[in-house]
Formats: C-alpha cells, structure tokens, sequence
C-alpha cells in the first residue's frame, strides 16, 4: 500500500513537472553514453548557496530516468548518485564529491565555479545508450533533492548504496525539502545519433 501510494505521488509530480517547469534539459550522445544538461538552471542558488557559503557542506541526491511515458510508473532505465558540495569562501570556488558504495569509485573534484561544479554532477549521471528505446520516442527526467537530514540513518560512511537511493525516490518529497524535476522529450534515438536534439 505504501509503495503504491509513493507511486502515485510520483507520477503526479512527474506530471505536474511537464506540464509547468519552464526548465528543460538537454540531452546528448557521448559514445555510448546519454547525459544531460540543464541550460539556465542553477541547483547552487538561493538557500542552498547561502548554507554553502555560510560553512555547511550540503548532500544532493539525483536521478536521471528514461521512459516511453511522461506519466511513467516503473522507468526503463535509471542513474542515481549521491554528491556533498562544500565551497571555499576564500576561494570563492566549490568543490564537489560523488560518494558510492564503492569506495574505490568516488570521485571530486575541486576549485570550480558554480556552474562548472554542477555541468560536473549532472555529467556524472550517465545511461548507456543499450537502454535506451530504439523504436519509439522516449523521455528523460531528472530529479534533484537536498538531501533530508531524516535520510543519514541510510548513510554509511561510503555513503548510501543503490538501493537506498532508490528507496529515497520511491518516497514523495517531504515538507520544505528542496526538490527539482526537470524534464525533456519527446526524444528519438535516431536524432541524438545525428546530433540534432539538444
């Protein structure tokens, strides 16, 4: 029931998100690999930035899914990732770590500027183009979250596992969490192969 319920809530969101974000993204084939970015949108603004430069670091979770619907329940294929943004006020740059289950994955990166720091996380979202629909129009959706601090129970010291992760996203946002849902397509395979969807 609980899971249905979730369910629910997300495809609602998803729908609400289509309709009335005025933020798109922009999906690209590298080799074969799909990524997106996210022209005119800044995640490290506003209250977020304020923390960054107040001395906090802050946790981001993120998904990037593909689906033959925009109201999807179940997608056909997905990458999560969990990022802590830290900035240097003397510096006046960001550095930003992936964390994985896998401590011989986790990779940062430093002395960046805002927008570069987030090109870098949403880069580091990737889905192989196998997954991808070959016959049909297909969507992409990302949706980025401030981590809740309700979630460090599933935090270890690598960090949370995929499973967590999509334990998070199963759930609706909670109250004043800071959540984003972007969103582009319809998108056919054939055009990103040409290079003529952006």
């Amino acid at each position: 029931m609980a899971l249905g319920a979730a369910l629910v809530a997300g495809v609602a969101i998803s729908a609400f998100a289509i309709e009335y974000n005025e933020h798109r993204l922009a999906a690209r084939l590298d080799g074969d690999l799909l990524h997106v970015s996210a022209p005119n949108f800044s995640f490290l603004s506003g209250k977020s930035l304020q923390r960054l430069k107040d001395g906090a670091s802050i946790g981001f979770i993120a998904q990037l899914t593909v689906s033959r619907s925009p109201n999807y329940i179940v997608p056909d294929a997905r990458s999560v990732a969990r990022f802590a943004v830290s900035y240097d006020i003397w510096e006046e740059r960001f550095s930003v770590t992936r964390i994985t289950d896998h401590p011989e994955q986790k990779r940062s990166m430093a002395h960046l500027s805002g927008s570069s720091a987030e090109a870098w996380c949403l880069d580091s979202l990737a889905i192989s183009r196998a997954e991808l629909p070959a016959d049909r129009p297909f969507y992409v959706q990302l949706d980025l979250r401030v981590e809740d601090p309700r979630d460090q129970a599933f935090v270890g010291d690598s960090g949370l596992s995929i499973s967590r992760l999509l334990e998070i996203f199963s759930r609706p946002v909670r109250d004043k969490q800071a959540n984003t849902l972007l969103n582009s397509g319809p998108i056919r395979l054939e055009d990103l192969l040409k290079g003529t969807h952006g």
